[in-house]
């Protein structure tokens, strides 16, 4: 349905932006062949200053060139309230796939364009104005205060010092497959117009670009006068990625575009760090490594696959966490959580150091790729998380309930079997067993505690506790039960008489008794009594 022109001004109120009254078509009584039509199709409401779409055949008059687009503008310049000489640079005309011509502007004051802002004009094949959409300043000043105290070396230097990283150590290069390159530092200073809420000051924006120590893709303005951030914003373009992974099995996965190439670094969770993972390259110096890079995004190249996996499950170990329990990230405050894959030689282990993880290849006979189990996986975030909680020590009853928790949750993580770590090896196998730990040369009762085993011989005994526990209880209260004794009641010394009652009274706390006394036969089936 078509309007009015005067009465969709005054419903939409724009006489601050572009008509006041009939009396502004000062331009048009001048040359009426290029004034604006009395009709259009539908104004959007703006604010001062803000996008406006006229939608509609706007002149009668035919296009031909960029030219006539400018007459146009001219003869309608008290509606629109600019001069298109001095306020408006050509940059481009585009004819899409419907032989729709789009014309584009760039706003300027003094030949300085105004930063986010563009306006264009559609003109169909028959060269009718059918659209003019964009931020159009009316309000603008012609002149505008032009003190720079600063330089563009000086700005650039206040945009890295604001977001406080070391420009040295983010200039660096990110190596992919073929041993081919990407740069990973990209910088620009522009000197532009800022415009917020009515007023336009002389900024430089300053775009940094770089994807060490970790990616960021900052746009800063900087005010010309004094050095000031006006305002800094980090873009970081998540992307979904897909990868395969050691197993052969085809992943969604969480990557970053840099400079159309591709890296495995994950925002999109709830945290404050983020989800990064990298290949030493079969060193064990210079920890994290390189960042895992692909040109299409599609991660599906031999030496990438553990990577692929490491990431995803990182994610999923994350997911669990934050799902089942609220915690981010696995100190509770949205740390990063740092892989590393490709980790020594024939390296058949996988760690947490304290800082991050790191995955060894497997021996490629008996064991493959380290990041290739979730459970495992699972397994040592979890020894993170035991870091920031009950914080465990590693020696005797205390560093086999160190491994436990770790298994347990590993277990909650990947509970399609009772068995930890069978997807690591080549020919069939497991690390261990909760259903029947003897299977894999563990006790299972304090009857056959090992003195002087370690920590990862008398965990069979925590464990077989917590098979029988979950299978009494069901996972979905099992996993509250032995998360709430981790982070509330378990202690760096804990043994497994404290193990057991502190499981015990986190049941009672969120179940009862009732709970609680299958907790209690739990650790009385495997000899750990009061």
């Amino acid at each position: 349905m078509k309007k009015n022109w005067k009465k969709a001004f005054s419903t939409v109120a724009l006489s601050t932006v572009l008509l006041t009254s009939q009396a502004g078509f000062v331009g048009a009584e001048a040359n009426p062949d290029w004034k604006l039509n009395s009709e259009v199709e539908s104004i959007m409401k703006i604010e001062l200053n803000g996008p406006t779409f006229l939608k509609g055949k706007l002149t009668d008059q035919i296009v031909t060139n960029e030219a006539d687009i400018r007459k146009f503008f001219k003869v309608n310049e008290n509606l629109f309230k600019f001069n298109p000489d001095t306020k408006l640079k050509f940059t481009s005309a585009e004819t899409d796939e419907l032989g729709i011509t789009h014309y584009s502007y760039q706003p300027q004051i003094q030949n300085i364009r105004i930063d986010q802002s563009r306006i264009l004009v559609h003109v169909n094949k028959d060269g009718e104005i059918i659209a003019i959409n964009g931020e159009f300043h009316p309000n603008a000043p012609d002149k505008i205060k032009q003190t720079k105290d600063i330089s563009k070396k000086d700005a650039k230097q206040v945009a890295w010092d604001y977001i406080n990283i070391d420009r040295e150590k983010a200039n660096n290069t990110v190596e992919l497959l073929n041993d081919e390159e990407f740069e990973s530092l990209k910088e620009s200073t522009e000197l532009v117009i800022y415009h917020e809420n009515g007023a336009y000051l002389l900024t430089y924006h300053v775009q940094l670009q770089f994807a060490y120590p970790s990616p960021g893709n900052w746009d800063i303005w900087v005010n010309a006068e004094n050095g000031e951030i006006i305002e800094a914003e980090n873009n970081v373009h998540e992307v979904m990625g897909t990868g395969v992974g050691v197993l052969g099995d085809t992943k969604s996965i969480n990557t970053y575009e840099n400079k159309n190439s591709y890296i495995l670094y994950d925002t999109t969770k709830p945290m404050n760090g983020a989800i990064s993972t990298f290949d030493i390259r079969n060193q064990t110096s210079n920890l994290p490594g390189e960042y895992v890079a692909d040109r299409d995004n599609v991660f599906d190249d031999e030496r990438q696959r553990a990577a692929v996996d490491a990431h995803y499950y990182a994610g999923e170990v994350f997911d669990y966490y934050y799902d089942t329990f609220g915690r981010v990230s696995y100190d509770n405050q949205g740390s990063d959580i740092i892989s590393t894959v490709h980790y020594g030689n024939s390296f058949y282990n996988a760690i947490w150091n304290g800082n991050q993880m790191l995955y060894g290849d497997g021996d490629g006979i008996t064991y493959t790729d380290f990041s290739s189990a979730d459970d495992v996986v699972g397994h040592e975030l979890t020894h993170a998380v035991i870091d920031s909680t009950a914080d465990f020590g590693y020696q005797g009853q205390t560093g086999a309930l160190n491994e436990s928790f770790a298994d347990v949750f590993g277990y909650f993580v990947d509970n399609e079997d009772w068995l930890l770590g069978e997807d690591l090896f080549v020919k069939g196998g497991a690390i261990r067993s909760f259903s029947d730990p003897t299977q894999l040369g563990q006790p299972d009762h304090m009857d056959d505690y090992v003195s002087n085993g370690g920590a990862h011989t008398n965990s069979g005994i925590p464990n077989k506790a917590a098979y029988i526990t979950i299978n009494a209880i069901g996972q979905a209260k099992a996993e509250q039960v032995y998360y709430r004794a981790l982070t509330i009641y378990l202690t760096p010394n804990s043994d497994f008489a404290y193990a057991r009652q502190s499981l015990i009274q986190a049941a009672e706390d969120l179940y009862g008794t009732s709970v609680a006394d299958e907790v209690r036969v739990a650790w009385d089936n495997v000899g750990v009594y009061e």
